[in-house]
């Protein structure tokens, strides 16, 4: 009589190294979008701009909220690791944080956190996962600055990236382009700002996590 056997695992699937492209040139051609346009730009549109087609799009992302989550969660990824670039550095730790900065502004984080409003699902773990790992990274970037005696003491996380976002922003009336010519500019008065000593005293209480995720 037969012997039961145990059936082989099943392999993994992994995606293909095309579909992978894909996705990222999706994903690529959707940031661009959004920030020129706003996430109601029409996803053909992104298909023609990634080069694939629609089936591809809606094979990836079965709907719009899902596109735009993978997005943003791409940008906060991008900006985490640009804070762990920022504490990887040995030398001066405010002019880490100064790079940081700016590179998080390049990453136009500014024009795509408003899309996360609405229906869109704000306490989705992705969505969670990458703004954790945002915040904690930027503390750390800014506890070791203060630590070093160069960032004032009375300025909080919430207050950095509020700021960020408002000065990355685009100037109402103006188009992107035009906008982002100031951004670098306006970004470094600011941080000049937050040189310790502090030359004056700040009104209020520095902006909580808390009080950032509700703006």
């Amino acid at each position: 009589m037969p012997t039961a056997t145990t059936p082989a695992p099943r392999k993994a699937h992994r995606p293909r190294a095309d579909a992978l492209r894909n996705r990222e040139r999706i994903v690529t051609a959707a940031r661009e979008m959004f920030v020129e346009h706003g996430p109601d730009v029409p996803l053909d549109e992104i298909a023609r701009r990634a080069g694939v087609g629609n089936a591809t799009v809606y094979r990836n992302f079965p709907d719009r909220e899902a596109l735009v989550r993978e997005v943003v969660c791409s940008v906060m990824d991008r900006t985490a690791e640009a804070a762990e670039v920022a504490l990887a550095e040995t030398g001066d730790a405010f002019a880490a944080l100064e790079r940081f900065v700016h590179a998080a502004a390049d990453e136009r984080i500014s024009a795509l956190c408003p899309m996360i409003s609405g229906a869109f699902d704000q306490h989705h773990p992705d969505l969670e996962a990458s703004r954790e790992r945002v915040e904690e990274l930027v503390k750390e970037v800014m506890v070791r600055a203060e630590a070093a005696g160069q960032l004032r003491p009375d300025v909080g996380v919430g207050d950095l990236l509020l700021a960020v976002a408002q000065l990355s922003r685009p100037p109402a009336g103006t188009d992107c382009p035009r906008g982002d010519r100031f951004v670098h500019r306006h970004l470094q008065l600011f941080l000049d700002g937050l040189r310790a000593p502090a030359r004056s005293a700040l009104p209020g209480t520095a902006v909580t996590l808390k009080e950032l995720r509700a703006c």
